[in-house]
């Protein structure tokens, strides 16, 4: 939504415990009785898995973006797929729309009261709660919209381990990219902070094309159709 300064510092990623659910005896357990193994959902897309399918870069746009305003050079192409458009780049907190206890002119001194997409009531988004991704404007370098993307277009951002979905909900600057809401920094264990948070480097971004949802603050509706698409992505549909 605007330009932004060099990330401070690299957030910290807290560990997630997973608890593994307990699988019922067979009925044809063996004669010993002993319980067989729980098997690993084949279903379930990880963060290796997404990585996997975009090691290589077919370039779409035109340059290459800088990360930060203070960035010495451009470095980030946009990469395309048949199905989707992902960038490798930094993670800058957008804390944009409604104005709330986390995102507001004190917590941030970027903030601004709007965001580029709007919910279904005709109001800012809230990027303190709604996972979602910043998109740079459209401009010679790239325009978002001819990549069939739009807002609520559903993202997987990847981070060290952790996978999360969300929806395209803001754009930026022209030439900067590597942002997202408040609440994506939030569930991928990213410090959250609009002044000091954020991640310098190591965030995958994947757009899937023609996938928006509606309403686009439906965190549930995000989610359930980007795991849907991400298992497609990687051909376990």
């Amino acid at each position: 939504m605007r330009t932004r300064m060099l990330a401070l510092t690299t957030a910290a990623c807290g560990a997630a415990l997973l608890g593994a659910a307990a699988l019922p005896a067979s009925a044809s357990a063996s004669a010993s009785g002993s319980a067989q193994e729980p098997e690993a959902d084949a279903g379930v897309v990880t963060a290796a898995d997404l990585l996997a399918e975009v090691r290589a870069c077919s370039r779409i746009s035109k340059g290459r973006y800088r990360t930060d305003s203070g960035s010495a050079k451009a470095t980030v192409p946009v990469c395309g797929t048949r199905d989707a458009v992902f960038w490798k780049a930094d993670m800058d907190i957008d804390c944009d729309g409604r104005q709330t206890r986390a995102c507001n002119r004190k917590t941030d001194p970027y903030f601004l009261p709007e965001t580029a997409f709007q919910s279904s009531r005709g109001e800012p988004l809230d990027s303190a709660a709604l996972p979602h991704v910043v998109v740079p404007g459209p401009s010679k370098v790239w325009d978002y919209r001819k990549a069939g993307l739009t807002g609520g277009s559903v993202v997987a951002v990847v981070y060290r381990d952790r996978v999360r979905y969300g929806v395209i909900g803001d754009t930026g600057p022209t030439g900067i990219i590597g942002e997202a809401s408040y609440a994506m920094a939030k569930t991928l264990g990213i410090d959250p902070d609009p002044s000091t948070g954020g991640a310098e480097s190591g965030v995958t971004y994947i757009a899937f094309k023609n996938s928006r949802v509606s309403p686009i603050e439906s965190r549930a509706r995000a989610q359930s159709r980007g795991a849907a698409l991400a298992r497609e992505f990687v051909g376990r549909s």
